[in-house]
């Protein structure tokens, strides 16, 4: 899909297991924002829009931070407050809003 960034929780693996706990820092609602204020602001000057994709209402500061904001299989609270929404089709859909 040629994304630029992708930000979430790394899991943490011991002899090739999966623990149950996170490795590092959690990412969240807090983080996901200044993150993606981070990148935009980097990228300012670029032609192109800053969109966000989410599901939860930890997304919500991220993805109004947005130029596009879109709700992916999300919780109804999401749904409400994105520009747009994909609830049954896979990621690649978010690429038909985009032409």
């Amino acid at each position: 899909l040629g994304f630029d960034h992708a930000l979430g929780n790394n899991l943490e693996i011991i002899d090739d297991t999966l623990t149950g706990r996170i490795a590092g820092e959690i990412v969240d609602a807090q983080s996901k924002a200044r993150t993606f204020r981070q990148l935009t602001d980097e990228h300012r000057g670029f032609e192109g829009l800053a969109v966000a994709i989410g599901d939860g209402a930890n997304d919500l500061p991220m993805l109004a931070e947005a130029d596009v904001s879109i709700a992916y299989h999300a919780k109804p609270k999401v749904r409400a407050q994105a520009m747009h929404a994909v609830d049954h089709c896979g990621l690649d859909a978010v690429l038909n809003l985009f032409g």
